[in-house]
C-alpha cells in the first residue's frame, strides 16, 4: 500500500524534525545582500539577533517550484503519495509554487492551503500527521483538513508596532503614538489574512484580551495546539501562561512551545506571542 509523505514550508516553524515522512522546505531570508535559508543556515535565534543588530529590514521569499518538484519526485520514486501543506496563499506565493510543481510532476499529489502561518500552519501539519499515523486514507485527510482549518484559531499579541511601520503596514505617526501609549495590537488570522482584533494598553491588558478571546471559543485539547514566541526570550510568553493558568492547568507540564521564525517574525518583530488551537465551540470564522 502506498504511504503518505508530507511536504510543508518553513512558514510552519517546524524545526529539528526527526520524522522521515515530513519534509520542510526552507524559505529564503535576505538581510540586504546576505541571503540565508530559514532553518538551514539561519536558526530562529540567529534571525532575531540579526534583526536586532541591523537596521536593514529582512525580506522573505517562498520555496521555488523546483524545490517542490524535487521533493515530490523523491516521494514518487519511493512509490508514495505526496501531501503538501502550505502557508496561506493570501500571505505568500508558496501555494502557487506547489501547484506549478504538481502540474510538472503529475502522479498523486494533494495540496492543502492551510490559510494560516507559524503556529497555525504547524497545527494543520500536526493534525495531518496524526491522521496519517492512525491509518486514515489520503482523501479523508485532505477533506478533514480543508474542513477543520475553518475551526482553527490563531491569536497573537504584538510587543511593538515598529516592524509593522518598517514594513509599510502602518504609518510612522501611528507607530510613534502607539509606542508612547504602550499600545499592544492583538491580531488573528482570518480567512488566510492577518486581521486586527483590538488594541490593548500594556502587556497585562493584552494578556487579558488573549484570555478572553480563547475562552470565547474554548480549546479542543484533543486536537493539536501550539504556543509560540518571537525574539530571543520566551519571558513574555511565560508571563502570559502564568496569567492564563486556568486555561492550561491540565497541560502545563507538556505545553507545546516553540519559536516563530522569519516568515512572520519579519513583519511583527521580537516580543510577540501567539496561540493556535482548534475551537471547541466550532463555528466558521
Amino acid at each position: 500500500m502506498n504511504q503518505i509523505q508530507i511536504i510543508t514550508d518553513a512558514g510552519s516553524d517546524i524545526v529539528d524534525c526527526s520524522r522521515t515522512d515530513l519534509t520542510v522546505l526552507p524559505m529564503t531570508i535576505r538581510f540586504g545582500d546576505e541571503e540565508y535559508l530559514d532553518g538551514v543556515n539561519l536558526t530562529h535565534r540567529q534571525f532575531y539577533e540579526k534583526m536586532i543588530e541591523t537596521q536593514v529590514l529582512p525580506t522573505t521569499s517562498q520555496p521555488s517550484p523546483y524545490a517542490f518538484e524535487a521533493a515530490i519526485r523523491k516521494i514518487h520514486e519511493q512509490g508514495d503519495i505526496a501531501l503538501i501543506i502550505t502557508i496561506s496563499s493570501k500571505l505568500s506565493g508558496t501555494w502557487q509554487s506547489a501547484n506549478i510543481a504538481a502540474a510538472e510532476t503529475g502522479g498523486e499529489v494533494y495540496i492543502v492551503d492551510s490559510l494560516n502561518v507559524a503556529v497555525g500552519e504547524k497545527a494543520i501539519v500536526e493534525y495531518a500527521l496524526r491522521m496519517k499515523d492512525a491509518g486514515t486514507d489520503i482523501h479523508t485527510i485532505v477533506e478533514t483538513l480543508n474542513h477543520e482549518k475553518e475551526n482553527l484559531r490563531v491569536i497573537a499579541l504584538l510587543d511593538t508596532l515598529e516592524y509593522l511601520q518598517k514594513g509599510g503596514r502602518i504609518s510612522k505617526t501611528v507607530a510613534i503614538a502607539g509606542s508612547l501609549l504602550s499600545i499592544k495590537p492583538v491580531v488573528s488570522v482570518v480567512d488566510g489574512e492577518v486581521a486586527l482584533l483590538g488594541k490593548a494598553r500594556g502587556s497585562r491588558q493584552g494578556n487579558n484580551f488573549l484570555i478572553q478571546q480563547i475562552q470565547k471559543d474554548g480549546i479542543d485539547f484533543s486536537r493539536p495546539f501550539f504556543l509560540g514566541y518571537t525574539g530571543l526570550s520566551d519571558a513574555l510568553l511565560q508571563k502570559y501562561i502564568s496569567d492564563s493558568a486556568e486555561i492550561w492547568k491540565e497541560h502545563v507540564e507538556h505545553l507545546p512551545i516553540g519559536t516563530i521564525g522569519g516568515a512572520i517574525g519579519t513583519h511583527v518583530g521580537p516580543g510577540a506571542i501567539a496561540v493556535a488551537f482548534f475551537a471547541k465551540n466550532e463555528s466558521v470564522q
